[in-house]
């Protein structure tokens, strides 16, 4: 989530666009996914929110997603090379000192952690159940023999919760501002980046991160936690998890590989590796990284880049998973990785865990299915909340010699869209009505809360990008409570916020 200036993010861009047009097949029209890169492209610059597109153009042709970003930097659009979905940029100012931190090693305590806003429930929490979740993907005799049995809990806490009206904040960027406009608005969390592409950003004592030397710290998560908790503003904890470069170069053994044993680099991911979802080591730490957090007072947990690469390998090889038939489908593959860090992190210590996703699978099941993301059955796993980004400057456009264009626009849930970056309120509701009929099915019992676009998408053509001001976010907030749904995340790479927007 951190490429944000035109100049970088023009290659980027152009790249995706590519790759979307390679693999859009008949689906028309296509639209133009920064999910994937966008946080990547938030996180590595601080000027453009331009991140969005690098990312999931897989879609192409019907949908959008919001936040898949790594050097974007805030979420859920990606733009870059990685798929935060709602980061901000690591160069903003936290206005928070950065003395070491220490923690209880290793070692995580099962229970929700104590809240230094009190024991009061908000009138933004809820606690909805007194037992896990009811699970409900039917048994998959290959997915037991691959992965083994899921762990039994031991224990089970009540789940708290957040019906978040949240800000994306990025490594803990514009804490100040954040703060004063939750003090006067709807406004009741914020979205800090726990691990990016580019490392983890607390000084994290995890073995696996230490040894492999990826963290950089860039504040002070403990400072941070209490600053807003002393407001009684929720702090969500985002997490990329496959979208890991640094974890990649220092551990190959955790990687893509083809059927030669090789290390694989992608082309749209930033031509670094990618640790495999297949691999249950980097399921473990990235769950280590989420109970350490919530030792240290975070109140919920977002997994980003819950995914597969996006476009082809540098060698012009392909991944290699295992022989056909004996190994799961990437679906299933993610699907269990977020069965097995629901019952770890929601089930035994009550802490809300949520994913971040393209909003092009909603559009799209082929899409879904080439990253591993299937909208029908993410809300089956038992995960709190899943979070679509559907941002209106990551759609196709209807311009053409533009790497953002197609000549035709993009289709959504029956409305074409030629210029969808000027109809916040359409798109939005457009792409979240088309997936409501999967939410309302019985067993979906995951909360869908929508990243929206806050940044002005400059890197459009002339005529087809519009200013987003508040009264656009304003009209993305209405589109959400229209199709349903009460929740959201506004994204913008610099962490920055019209107060205005917000009720």
């Amino acid at each position: 989530m951190s490429f944000r200036s035109e100049s970088q993010f023009s290659a980027k861009q152009e790249s995706v666009f590519a790759f979307t047009q390679e693999n859009s097949g008949k689906l028309m029209p296509r639209t133009f996914i920064a999910t994937i890169n966008i946080k990547y492209w938030r996180r590595r610059a601080a000027s453009v929110i331009v991140a969005g597109m690098l990312g999931f153009s897989l879609l192409l042709s019907s949908c959008g997603t919001p936040a898949d970003t790594t050097t974007a930097g805030t979420t859920t659009a990606g733009t870059s090379t990685s798929q935060s979905s709602a980061t901000g940029e690591t160069g903003g100012t936290t206005g928070v000192s950065q003395p070491s931190q220490t923690t209880g090693g290793t070692t995580f305590p099962g229970t929700a952690p104590a809240s230094t806003t009190g024991t009061t429930t908000s009138p933004s929490e809820s606690v909805p159940t007194t037992t896990a979740p009811k699970v409900s993907l039917p048994r998959n005799e290959l997915v037991e023999s691959y992965f083994g049995p899921l762990p039994e809990a031991k224990q089970v806490v009540p789940v708290r919760h957040i019906e978040a009206k949240a800000l994306y904040l990025g490594a803990g960027a514009q804490i100040d501002a954040a703060l004063n406009i939750a003090r006067n608005s709807e406004v009741n969390s914020v979205v800090i980046d726990l691990k990016e592409s580019d490392g983890v950003k607390y000084a994290s004592k995890v073995p696996l991160a230490v040894s492999s030397g990826v963290v950089k710290p860039a504040f002070n998560l403990a400072n941070v936690v209490k600053r807003f908790h002393d407001e009684n503003v929720k702090v969500i904890g985002r997490i990329v998890c496959f979208k890991d470069p640094l974890l990649a170069e220092a551990r190959p053994d955790l990687t893509i590989k083809d059927s030669a044993g090789k290390q694989l680099l992608f082309s749209l991911e930033g031509k670094k590796p990618f640790v495999s979802p297949y691999n249950q080591t980097v399921w473990q730490y990235n769950v280590d990284i989420a109970l350490e957090a919530i030792a240290m007072g975070v109140d919920e947990i977002q997994f980003d880049y819950i995914r597969f690469p996006t476009g082809g390998t540098t060698s012009g090889t392909k991944p290699y998973f295992g022989a056909e038939g004996e190994v799961p489908t990437r679906v299933e593959a993610i699907n269990r990785f977020l069965q097995f860090a629901r019952i770890k992190i929601q089930d035994e210590t009550g802490t809300p865990l949520g994913a971040d996703v393209f909003a092009a699978i909603i559009l799209s099941k082929r899409d879904g299915e080439i990253v591993g993301q299937d909208w029908a059955q993410l809300g089956l796993t038992g995960i709190d909340n899943i979070s679509p980004m559907a941002y209106p400057s990551h759609f196709a456009n209807s311009s053409k010699g533009h790497y953002t264009g197609n000549g035709v626009g993009s289709k959504i849930n029956g409305v074409l869209f030629e210029k969808p970056d000027l109809k916040p309120y359409e798109v939005m509701y457009q792409t979240l009505m088309f997936g409501k009929p999967a939410v309302e099915k019985p067993g979906y019992t995951s909360t869908i809360r929508p990243y929206l676009q806050a940044f002005t998408a400059g890197y459009l053509p002339k005529g087809y990008y519009m200013t987003y001001d508040a009264a656009a976010i304003s009209a993305q907030i209405k589109a959400i409570e229209d199709a349903g749904f009460k929740e959201w995340i506004c994204w913008n790479p610099r962490a920055q916020y019209p107060a205005e927007a917000f009720k």
